[in-house]
């Protein structure tokens, strides 16, 4: 099915009626169709390979299930997603419900149009998923979603190339490694005839926001798990952050890692893996030993649609090495599915009807199938009983699938106690001065130093000096 036609034929399959057109939603009042039905829309992302194409049979089965309620789906890229969804909510008309990382919440907070569903959705749906997980979804007491997944994000290796090099992949798997013995290990990756590079030992896309997740993902590991501590102080103050950034920088400099990393891009970087170009790729994604293996089934079938110049690669889950002596700290992306309120207040049926469609597409069989495509585990319980009886992935590699489990548990703890408006200021000097400087950084154009007293000066702007970690 055609990506560009999916929206049309969704709203096909469940908007029946509506050419009679329906009400808006006003104070007090459920917006309805003229046959009665409370209309409930979601703004939805390719989640995973099939997630779309299967969107119909979603909302057939929700609608058929509940029929005084017409669940609505409107279909969008990664790209154009959230371009939709801040244009929306700018308007004051977003959708009931949209696709989003929990990272998202305390920005969409600070426009008032989010929606706590904790007194709106049953207490079985809230106990359907691990508290754990369910709690990157809160801000303060209040739930404003349900989780689809946690993916953790991490790096991965070409097993020939590990095992080449001397790297035990499998010790690594289970006991992590250092910054130190991961500087050493990606040198041995490296493949060069004078300054003609053929392999680098470590490439990560880090064009354009690319570089955030860069930032991100490995400061975790060196001792700032997040934005603030549990004072609340702000962390990238913290003198901690110079030797990483230096070492971030090393990597680099001692010819592991591309010059130009800076313009990297995602596909490039990925093209650059299946090609030979790099022994390690990052980010890493656990369905990206899927995207691997796919590859080589092209390849080994002669068929044109596999990446040229690629070669049949193994892909192995590595994770991210630790930094100063501190503990392993994954980055877990807990994305999911978040309600929203327009100008008007809603009443309260229809904000049930809002969780309640929330919830089943969060939940089950959806949730069931959504993980088997990304191989991931399910997050909720309904999820984990329809995922027993999928049938189970052929050639899967259960070392990369108990890794994953093993960082799946070391993902840093989710933080509600964080107030919507300091998190609002963090994602701004994360937006404004953090990605510029860690891609000027990454680029040679200026130093470790120069970056730490640029995030230093916005933050003691931001939050004042007691707000920030001074040490």
């Amino acid at each position: 099915m055609k990506k560009r036609n999916l929206s049309l034929l969704l709203a096909a399959a469940v908007m029946a009626g509506t050419l009679a057109g329906c009400s808006n939603t006003s104070k007090g009042t459920v917006a309805q169709q003229s046959n009665g039905k409370d209309i409930v829309k979601a703004l939805l992302p390719p989640v995973s390979a099939s997630y779309q194409d299967k969107l119909v049979e979603y909302a057939k089965e929700f609608n058929e299930a509940n029929p005084d309620i017409e669940l609505q789906i409107t279909t969008a890229s990664w790209e154009d997603m959230k371009e939709k969804l801040d244009v929306q909510v700018n308007a004051g008309s977003p959708p009931d419900i949209a696709f989003i990382g929990s990272s998202g919440i305390t920005k969409y907070l600070d426009t008032d149009m989010m929606i706590d569903i904790s007194q709106y959705a049953d207490e079985e749906m809230i106990k359907d998923y691990n508290p754990d997980i369910i709690n990157y979804f809160k801000n303060g007491d209040g739930l404003y979603g349900f989780p689809a997944y946690v993916e953790v994000q991490a790096i991965g290796g070409n097993k020939e190339m590990l095992e080449e090099a001397g790297i035990d992949w499998k010790a690594v798997q289970e006991n992590g490694w250092t910054y130190e013995e991961f500087r050493e290990a990606i040198k041995k990756g490296v493949v060069k005839d004078g300054d003609n590079y053929s392999r680098y030992g470590f490439v990560y896309a880090c064009s354009g926001v690319a570089a955030k997740d860069y930032f991100s993902i490995f400061v975790k590991n060196a001792g700032m798990p997040a934005a603030f501590d549990k004072d609340l102080k702000y962390t990238y103050t913290s003198s901690q952050l110079v030797p990483f950034l230096k070492d971030i920088r090393a990597l680099i400099d001692d010819g592991s890692m591309p010059k130009e990393l800076s313009s990297v891009d995602a596909g490039k970087r990925w093209n650059m893996f299946l090609t030979g170009q790099t022994m390690i790729t990052g980010k890493g994604l656990s369905v990206f030993e899927k995207s691997a293996t796919d590859n080589n089934k092209k390849l080994a079938a002669n068929d044109g649609s596999a990446v040229e110049g690629s070669q049949e690669v193994e892909y192995i889950v590595l994770p991210v090495p630790t930094f100063q002596g501190n503990k392993q700290q994954a980055q877990g992306a807990v994305d999911g599915y978040v309600c929203f309120r327009g100008k008007d207040e809603p009443s309260p049926e229809h904000l049930k009807n809002v969780a309640k469609a929330a919830y089943f597409l969060a939940s089950g069989k959806r949730a069931a199938e959504t993980c088997q495509e990304l191989y991931i585990s399910p997050v909720c319980k309904s999820g984990e009983e329809a995922f027993a009886s999928l049938t189970p992935i052929e050639g899967k590699n259960e070392n990369n699938t108990n890794a994953v489990k093993n960082l799946a548990s070391q993902v840093a703890e989710a933080r509600p106690d964080i107030p919507a408006d300091l998190g609002a200021k963090a994602i701004k000097i994360e937006e404004e001065v953090i990605l510029p400087k860690f891609q000027g950084l990454l680029a040679g154009e200026i130093t470790p130093e120069q970056m730490y007293e640029a995030i230093k000066k916005a933050a003691v702007e931001a939050f004042g000096e007691d707000g920030c970690v001074m040490d």
